[in-house]
């Protein structure tokens, strides 16, 4: 397979190994290589019942490795960072997720790009639009960055609850 480009969001809420959650981030950084450019780290309320604040950025990764093997690339490095599976949304030293394939959509049993939750995450939005605001969602043919406005955008529901 020819390379490709992967946004790969990166998050940690604990510290581990390599020191506090921004460190993790870091040292995941340099175990996924390929990278081309890494977006701000992005400070953010967990999501869930996990207490702890996340550090999350988003990283390009130019790689030849086809969408399943580049999951299988991820998870193999949060298995070295100490990542055990357990329960939904807690504490986490390292979470790596494949959020968006330069080459379009893929869809396989246990992954499908891109990430379904992508489009309502502004701690994955905020980074990846100062990173490709121009690339496009296969999904909604959005752009990033009008991804990005559309949760920074106040809803009507949130206009009606903090009217006077």
């Amino acid at each position: 397979m020819a390379r490709a480009s992967y946004a790969i969001a990166i998050g940690s809420n604990r510290p581990g190994r390599h020191g506090r959650p921004e460190r993790e981030v870091a040292a995941a950084l340099k175990a996924l290589g390929g990278v081309v450019a890494v977006g701000p780290v992005v400070r953010s309320a967990p999501l869930g019942p996990s207490l702890r604040r996340y550090a999350n950025t988003v990283a390009l990764i130019e790689s030849p490795l086809s969408p399943p093997e580049m999951l299988a690339h991820c998870k193999a490095i949060e298995r070295r960072f100490g990542r055990r599976r357990g329960r939904r949304w807690g504490t986490r030293v390292i979470d790596l997720d494949l959020v968006l394939w330069s080459e379009g959509a893929w869809a396989s049993p246990g992954l499908i790009v891109p990430h379904k939750e992508f489009r309502t995450r502004d701690f994955v939005l905020e980074p990846l639009a100062r990173l490709v605001p121009d690339w496009r969602d296969p999904v909604s043919g959005s752009t990033i960055r009008q991804l990005a406005c559309s949760l920074r955008r106040p809803r009507a529901v949130d206009r009606i609850a903090s009217a006077p």
